[in-house]
């Protein structure tokens, strides 16, 4: 399949995966009556279920990374070509900005708008890290051990990491851009973006080492 295709495919479903991390996070707000824990459990189950269903459909058109850091990391351990990798980052940062557009649009807030929701300090960055790191290891041993599995078990950590990290866990550095560009409940201040960014790329080489080193068979 060409390259192309591929692409557009990680743009769609990293598009659907914005939607659904955002939309579910302003109908949770909305319906929370002001309880954060109620609106989060919406938003944390609401991204793992649709996580799931996103990698069943797109998984065999373009593998579903939806996030820089999965692309980066397949490609270091050689399962993904490098010079695909910039397509593919392309479109999913594309697709993410898109998806939040989109999610504005269904529940009629402004289109463009830019985050106050703080995630500053170092607690928030190492959560990031942590999370990535523990992501990208599902990832890239479910891919060797068990390909079957990977759309259940991302969901189901990436679940676990909404409650079990300070940050929420955001782990992938397109999701990051995309929610500086929502004031809802799912939004990142821009002026954190970085330190998110940098903390998720960390805790994704630090993966592709243990991958490498630790987890691998002899």
């Amino acid at each position: 399949m060409s390259l192309a295709r591929r692409s557009a495919a990680e743009a769609i479903a990293t598009a659907f995966l914005l939607a659904v991390v955002v939309g579910s996070g302003v109908m949770g707000e909305r319906l929370a009556g002001g309880n954060t824990a109620v609106a989060l459990l919406a938003n944390s189950l609401a991204t793992g279920c649709g996580l799931a269903a996103l990698i069943v459909t797109f998984a065999p058109v373009s593998g579903a990374h939806m996030n820089p850091a999965v692309t980066l990391a397949l490609a270091a351990r050689g399962d993904h070509a490098l010079r695909e990798v910039p397509a593919y980052v392309v479109a999913q940062l594309a697709g993410a900005i898109a998806g939040v557009w989109c999610a504005h649009a269904m529940f009629a807030m402004p289109i463009i708008e830019l985050s106050t929701k703080s995630h500053a300090g170092f607690p928030q960055a190492l959560a990031e890290a942590v999370a990535t790191l523990g992501l990208l290891l599902v990832v890239l041993r479910g891919a060797r051990q068990r390909p079957d599995a990977v759309p259940w078990t991302v969901a189901c950590y990436i679940t676990a990491a909404y409650w079990f990290t300070a940050s929420t866990s955001f782990a992938n550095p397109a999701v990051t851009l995309a929610r500086s560009m929502t004031d809802s409940f799912a939004g990142i201040d821009p002026s954190n973006v970085a330190a998110f960014c940098a903390a998720q790329l960390a805790g994704a080489a630090l993966a592709v080492c243990v991958d490498r080193w630790v987890l691998a068979a002899p």
